[in-house]
Formats: C-alpha cells, structure tokens, sequence
C-alpha cells in the first residue's frame, strides 16, 4: 500500500530545510488553482532543479532606477524572471534567498508560470499558466536577514529541460540598498511598478540582466532523480556565453545527459559566480565558506563537480613564494571540499584549471602563475583524491601552445570561453559520472 505523506509532515519537512521565516501581517491565505500540493510518492523526494549562488549586490548590479532609491529598493514593483530547470516534475518550491539584506525581505505575493514560447528572458507568460505560491498557506512572507525561505509544495508540471517564470511583487519593498542577488544570470529580468504578478505580460517593463532573491527552485521527484552541483567561477557561471541562451557548460552538459536513457533525470545546478575563489572572498563568499550553503544544504545532492582555483592563482602576487603558497592552498581547500562532501555520501569531480596564457590580468610574464596552475593540474590528475577527473585544461588548450586556449574557443580575452568553448567542456564530461551511486554517509579516506 502507497503511504501518501499528510500535510503535516510535508510542512515540517519543509521547515526543517528552510530557515526561519514569518508571515507577513496582514497576508491572506494564498488559496487558488494548484497552490499547495501534497506530493503522493512514497519512494521519492525533493531535488534541486535550478539554482543561483547568492551574492551581496554591487552597485551597479542594482535594480536600475527608478526601482532603487535610497534606503529601499523594489517599493510597489514586480519582478519577473526566467530560470532553466534542469529536472522536471509535477510538484515545485521555491527558495528565496536574503543572506546578503540588510533588513527584512518581505515579499507580498509570488507567482509561477510557463513562459511565452518556453522563451528565457522574456516578459510573457502562457496564457493560463500562472499559479499562486504560498508560504505555510499565506501569500505573503518576511525573510528575515541572513534567512531564506522555502515556499509550499505547489502542483505544477515542470518538464526537464525547460523555462520557468518566477513573479515577485514588494508592496513595501525591501529597506536597505544591501541586497541579496545573483548578477550573471545572463538572462533578462523585467520590473514594473505596481502589482502585476497575475498578468500575462508587462508592457513598458524595465530590463535588468541579473536575478533577485529567488535562489532556488526544487522539483518532487523519484528516488532514482538525483542532483549534481557544480562550485565554480566565471567559467561555469557563462561568461563569454550568449545571453538568454543558456548555454553555458552545464546547460549544454544537461541537454548531453537528459539524451541518455540512464542519466535523463539527472539534476545539474550551477552554483558558481563570477570571480569567486577558492580561498578568499570577493565577488561571493570564498567556495570554502559557501560549501554548505551551496551544496551540502541543497536537496537531493549526490555529485559535486569542482571547476575552480584559475581567481585564486590569479589574483595571488606573481612572485614565485606566493604562488608555490597559492598552489598548495588551492590543494589544500580540495582537499577540504573532497572530506566535507563524503561525509554527506557526495562523489567529488574534479576539473583541471583551463589555461590563463595571455590574459592581461592574470598572465605574468616569468610564469609564476602558469606554473602554480600546472602544479594544480598535476596534483588534481595524479593524486587519486578526487572520486574521478575530467580535463578541461587538455580539452581547451592550444597544443601548439598549451599556456593559451586554443583561439576558436577564446571570446578574446585568453581566459573565458565562448560557446564554442563552453561546448567543448560539455563533451568533455564523461556522463557516466552520473550513473554511480552515491558514496555511504561518513565515507572517508580509502
């Protein structure tokens, strides 16, 4: 006999993933076509489909004016975007994300929908598509600083592979100009004054190329439906890659293993951003720091695949003590994320550091830096610590001149790649990968 899960224990379950959240005053119930669902599938869970690494906004990733004021921002505004989901399913939740506010977010009404033409990027939706979301049965909820927030199960058909537009209206909006974001979405976003979250388009919308606080969007899938995280830099958050067009390496990756009968349920979340590091702060929390918000935390997780080091070396002083010190702590931070993520029973990837050679910020002319990145390499292929190795650097790299990427794949700046490039890391991948079982909780050193 098939146990259905009663709404309490979906509540609690979802309570116990979330941080802590309050209801707005004054929201209403959040009641309407397909708000809260009750997922009936005994031998299934939650798993992250899509997700955006959250940052403290810059101030010129700000929501554009008038949408910015001082001391507020988004007041009686909506906010519409469009996410790629990478599994599918017939029941959803959200995540928004306030890690970075500086004051509570609190968030009027949600709604989700199909957008115009399955399309990214755009301001339409299906007609009749649009659903309520709600939060413990309100429409409304305050994400507390530093908090986020995880919406009811909503009945809702999400096809892999495809497009999802996430409304947000702020009737007050949010009282602070530090915000939660993630500015490399490559994918346009709209705001308009007013409440428009049931509409089917917003005509005179501003554009934005960036996403606001929604972080995350889960599907209720079968056991046999797992996640895999990338932790990256600008190279996996698509820089070089073609706006609106999702295609960057894991969404190319995605469309290789949605292909195979095998892995055609796999889950591929981008937890990457542009200038991230390893080791230090600066655009994001360093990957160390972020490790359990961005991957042990999400839902469903059993592969992490590690692209990640190149800003590290990079922004080290070329001098040869400073990088042979860079080298051997960007070994020493794998090594961490390796022990950290099989204690959650997490296959650990490894990719080797694409070539730097030519970049004007990052390649020095004595070749400190191409040095501490070949030692990168040779620990990541030889070690045996990762639980496999895929060699980006091999992939791209000119074997005429094996410091630079090869120049059919160089957007031109000699250290991101263009679609081309980010299609070549995709066949790169070995999708069997994505066919082995999880490690045992608690695994350790072999």
């Amino acid at each position: 006999m098939i146990r259905r899960p009663s709404i309490l224990s979906l509540f609690a379950a979802a309570v116990l993933t979330a941080a802590v959240v309050s209801p707005a005053l004054g929201a209403g119930d959040g009641k309407g076509p397909g708000s809260s669902a009750a997922p009936d599938e005994r031998n299934a869970r939650w798993v992250s489909t899509w997700t955006s690494m959250p940052q403290l906004t810059e101030p010129g990733n700000m929501p554009p004016a008038p949408f910015t004021q001082e001391g507020s921002v988004l007041r009686d505004a909506t906010l519409r975007q469009t996410v790629y989901v990478s599994a599918g399913g017939e029941h959803i939740r959200l995540r928004f994300s306030n890690a970075f506010g500086g004051a509570a977010l609190p968030i009027t009404k949600v709604s989700v929908a199909l957008p115009l033409e399955g399309r990214a990027g755009t301001s339409a939706v299906e007609a009749g598509s649009t659903r309520s979301v709600t939060f413990q049965g309100r429409s409304s909820v305050s994400v507390p600083v530093g908090a986020q927030a995880v919406s009811d199960p909503l009945d809702f058909a999400l096809a892999p592979g495809s497009n999802l537009t996430a409304t947000v209206y702020l009737a007050t909006g949010q009282a602070s100009t530090s915000i939660t974001s993630h500015p490399g979405s490559r994918t346009t976003s709209y705001l308009r004054a007013g409440n428009h979250v049931t509409e089917a388009d917003l005509p005179g919308a501003t554009p934005t190329d960036h996403w606001y606080f929604l972080s995350g969007v889960e599907v209720w899938s079968r056991s046999t439906t797992s996640a895999a995280v990338v932790l990256g830099d600008s190279l996996t958050d698509g820089r070089g890659s073609t706006t609106n067009g999702n295609d960057r390496w894991p969404d190319l990756l995605l469309k290789r293993l949605a292909s195979g009968a095998a892995t055609s349920k796999t889950a591929l979340v981008n937890q990457a951003a542009g200038g991230n590091r390893l080791l230090n702060d600066g655009l994001g929390p360093n990957g160390l720091a972020r490790l359990d918000r961005d991957v042990l935390s999400q839902s469903g997780v059993d592969w992490l695949l590690v692209f990640e080091g190149i800003n590290d070396i990079g922004t080290a002083e070329a001098s040869p003590a400073a990088q042979k010190q860079v080298a051997a702590d960007v070994i020493a931070a794998y090594e961490q994320i390796i022990t950290r993520a099989h204690t959650h029973g997490i296959r650990v990837y490894g990719a080797t550091l694409t070539p730097l050679g030519g970049n004007t910020g990052y390649d020095d002319p004595n070749g400190y830096r191409e040095e501490a990145r070949q030692t990168v390499n040779t620990w990541i292929r030889t070690s045996g610590r990762f639980d496999s190795v895929i060699d980006f650097d091999r992939t791209v790299r000119d074997p005429e001149a094996p410091r630079q990427l090869l120049a059919a794949l160089d957007t031109g700046d000699h250290l991101h790649l263009n679609p081309a490039g980010y299609q070549a890391l995709a066949d790169a991948v070995p999708t069997r990968l994505f066919r082995q079982a999880p490690l045992p909780r608690g695994f350790g050193y072999n």
